[in-house]
Order: C-alpha cells, then sequence, then structure tokens
C-alpha cells in the first residue's frame, strides 16, 4: 500500500493552474511536516514548500513565493498544493513527503518518512 497518492497533475499554459492533493493512506498528517518536492528532467530534486500540521506554518521556495499555496483539510489527511500563474520552468515531477520533522528542516528530504509516486506537471510555453 502506497503511503502518499499524489493527484492533480497535468498539462496547462503559461499563466494558468492547478491544485495538486496528497492524500495519506492509512494514517493522518497528525504532528507531521508535509513537504512538496518537484524535479525536472537533468536536475536535482528541489524542496517547493511544506506545511505544519500542528501549527499550520508553511514555507515556500523563493521561485515559487507568491504564487504557490499550501493547505491541509481539517481531517489532516488530504494536502493541497495549488499553483497560479504557472511558468514553464514550473514543469516538473511533483512528489509530496510526509515526516516527523523540525519545520525549519523541511529541504532535507532525508528526514522524511513517506514519499508519494509522483504526479507530473507539464507547462507549455
Amino acid at each position: 500500500e502506497v503511503p502518499l497518492v499524489e493527484s492533480g497533475g497535468g498539462l496547462v499554459q503559461a499563466g494558468g493552474s492547478l491544485r495538486l492533493s496528497c492524500a495519506a493512506s492509512g494514517f493522518t498528517f497528525d504532528d507531521y511536516v508535509i513537504g512538496w518536492f518537484r524535479q525536472a528532467p537533468g536536475k536535482e530534486r528541489e524542496g517547493v514548500s511544506c506545511i505544519s500540521s500542528s501549527d499550520g506554518s508553511t514555507y515556500f521556495a523563493d521561485s515559487v513565493k507568491g504564487r504557490f499555496t499550501v493547505s491541509i483539510d481539517n481531517a489532516k489527511t488530504t494536502v493541497y498544493l495549488q499553483m497560479n500563474t504557472l511558468k514553464p520552468e514550473d514543469t516538473a515531477v511533483y512528489y509530496c513527503a510526509a515526516g516527523a520533522l523540525l519545520p525549519r528542516l523541511w529541504r532535507s528530504e532525508d528526514e522524511y518518512d513517506y514519499w508519494g509516486q509522483g504526479t507530473q506537471v507539464t507547462v507549455s510555453s
């Protein structure tokens, strides 16, 4: 059983929007930090955003600040990444991850316990 399932990826024109979902399977996000990462072809995976389920604090990479938002549902089973004003450079496979880590370590991939399978986001110019 895959612990995290992403959905919502697809093809969109530059300037458009997409909302990605990350659903927990078999557990809730209580006391977890949920991170979003992306990996473009030929590039290393990078942190995009995260949210702490404990206090709702959020973090964003500079490249997406002001365009992306992250939220969690009341049941703490699904996290959403709302992506607006998309650019071709946002094209990548997007992954969500969950772990019991300090929010300030959100970019450290080794700190996460669970990973999803990824969803493709393609932004055309």
